[in-house]
């Protein structure tokens, strides 16, 4: 068995290679685009490279932004990952009509894509990878342990907790960027991670949420939670905060109770190792190819042509590949005036959002 996946093996994520991971240990071959390969490359050509014909061809959402032409008309079943499905979500949604399964990770965002006309789309969760966790413990020489971006706008709050929790109790190198196993090995060291999400989605049940449980370390996480809609409880796997002025206090109230940190910390470690493994997801995805096998969602394999490239057009420029977007465009312009009134109209504000992309770099520059 074979799956194509629509990226190169460098471009390859922490999540991405993990499930990839997790899919050859059940003898399914994963094959990755090659490394020349064109964002607007054919279908046919990237699967006549394959070592045998895929039973499904998975968009892992990277920052590769390959769109192959003729996903609409293969005979392959097609699905895509809308992992920040939260971000830019009725683009999101536009472009997952070209597949048959889109596969959102968040709560109540399957619905959306229903209201929307598209009947295929699942949910899947994040995870954890269980050759990192699964592990002897270790001594846990960090209070608290903290891994993860905190210099962008979105990540204000979580800068501004994690300097104050520096000042009063032992924490990692927070500052540092971290390969996967270094995180892995970080949390393991860890009493404590404190979750604090990026402000424009304060709900997220992120990928650290998970890793910190799988790692056996006591979750302190702001609530409420997308956590709960998963199936975690608080106080019985993860410990909840309303405010940023609790956090210290419950840091220091569960660092001096060792019994009741460890017994909320078990709890949840063992519900995902359980649960929330990518050998979980993996076998939901191989559920998804069985069950499924035959037929196709994608609401693109009935449309025009000039609508299926508007959503490639429109691809491309969500991810500033307004060269791509312009090649689509040309082509739209040659077949439909009232699609390419639409197309125009998505490339200038493309053209528009790179403009003031340019200001803002020579204004940061003064």
């Amino acid at each position: 068995m074979n799956i194509l996946f629509l990226c190169r093996n460098k471009d390859m994520g922490w999540g991405q290679a993990s499930l990839a991971r997790a899919l050859e240990r059940r003898a399914v071959h994963v094959t990755f685009v090659n490394d020349t390969a064109r964002l607007d490359s054919h279908i046919d050509e990237l699967v006549a490279a394959c070592p045998e014909r895929p039973v499904l061809i998975l968009h892992p959402e990277l920052s590769f932004p390959i769109l192959p032409r003729g996903l609409a008309e293969i005979d392959i079943r097609t699905a895509c990952m809308q992992i920040d499905t939260y971000a830019y979500t009725r683009r999101r949604i536009k472009w997952s009509m070209l597949f048959d399964n889109p596969i959102v990770f968040h709560p109540g965002y399957r619905e959306q894509f229903e209201q929307a006309g598209h009947q295929g789309a699942v949910t899947f969760y994040h995870a954890a990878c269980r050759d990192l966790f699964d592990r002897p413990s270790i001594e846990r020489t960090f209070d608290v342990g903290a891994v993860g971006r905190t210099h962008a706008k979105i990540q204000t709050t979580r800068r501004r907790v994690l300097t104050g929790l520096t000042e009063r109790f032992r924490l990692n190198d927070w500052q540092k960027s971290y390969a996967f196993e270094e995180m892995a090995e970080v949390y393991r060291a860890s009493k404590i991670v404190v979750n604090v999400p990026r402000d424009d989605y304060p709900q997220d049940a992120n990928m650290r949420a998970f890793e910190a449980m799988a790692a056996g370390c006591l979750l302190i996480s702001r609530s409420p939670t997308e956590l709960t809609a998963v199936g975690f409880e608080e106080g019985v796997h993860f410990v909840p905060y309303q405010d940023e002025s609790d956090i210290v206090d419950l840091v220091a109230k569960y660092l001096s109770a060792d019994s009741e940190r460890q017994r909320i910390a078990g709890a949840g470690r063992e519900k995902v190792l359980r649960e929330h493994t990518y050998d979980c997801r993996a076998e939901q995805l191989l559920r998804i190819v069985e069950q499924n096998e035959g037929k196709f969602f994608a609401p693109a394999r009935n449309w025009p042509e000039e609508r299926v490239r508007l959503a490639h057009l429109d691809f491309y420029v969500g991810n500033g590949r307004l060269d791509y977007a312009e090649k689509e465009f040309a082509y739209i312009v040659q077949r439909n005036l009232l699609t390419a009134a639409h197309g125009g109209a998505i490339l200038a504000r493309g053209f528009a959002s790179k403009a003031r992309g340019r200001l803002g770099t020579l204004v940061s520059r003064k």
